[in-house]
């Protein structure tokens, strides 16, 4: 178990697409513990093998403590609800910004488990934010790219600023 080193926006890997996981072996389940104990330190409730610079479609997913962290391996929405959801949104690549983004309501996920069993899951509310947020990372879309023009601006000039003031 190991805490990985996280991407940092403007990093041009964070718009690059995933590779699909191919092999469900000892080396995919370390990397899901490492993503989830990575998530936990820094702090995040989803966090994409991509986050860490590892260009392969995998998701870690606890929106509470208390729950079971969720693992989907090559995830991709299946369906989408008309109705639509406001839910501020962050990064853990861009640790202390964040805007009110709108999704669909509702999705239907289709996923492998890390022995490569296919499954759907229907979800609601913040697990299908959390879901098409992690899904368009996967995808090469970072979450502002979702925001428009000003809002973009805006919080990358807030991140910026955050930066700088770091010691």
């Amino acid at each position: 178990m190991a805490l990985l080193p996280i991407v940092r926006f403007p990093d041009p890997r964070l718009r690059q697409k995933a590779e699909p996981v191919t092999s469900f072996d000892e080396a995919l389940r370390v990397l899901a513990q490492d993503l989830l104990e990575t998530m936990h330190a820094a702090p995040g409730v989803g966090i994409t093998a991509p986050h860490v610079g590892i260009l392969k479609r995998l998701v870690v997913i606890q929106l509470e403590q208390a729950s079971e962290p969720r693992i989907y391996v090559n995830p991709e929405v299946a369906w989408a609800s008309s109705d639509t959801i406001r839910h501020m949104e962050g990064s853990v690549s861009m640790p202390g910004a964040t805007e009110e983004l709108e999704r669909p309501a509702r999705v239907r996920v289709r996923y492998a488990d890390l022995e490569g069993r296919e499954h759907e899951e229907e979800t609601e509310g913040f697990m299908a934010v959390c879901l098409q947020h992690e899904i368009d990372q996967l995808d090469g879309i970072f979450w502002i790219d979702r925001l428009s023009r000003l809002k973009r601006d805006r919080v990358v000039k807030r991140f910026e600023k955050l930066q700088r003031a770091r010691p």
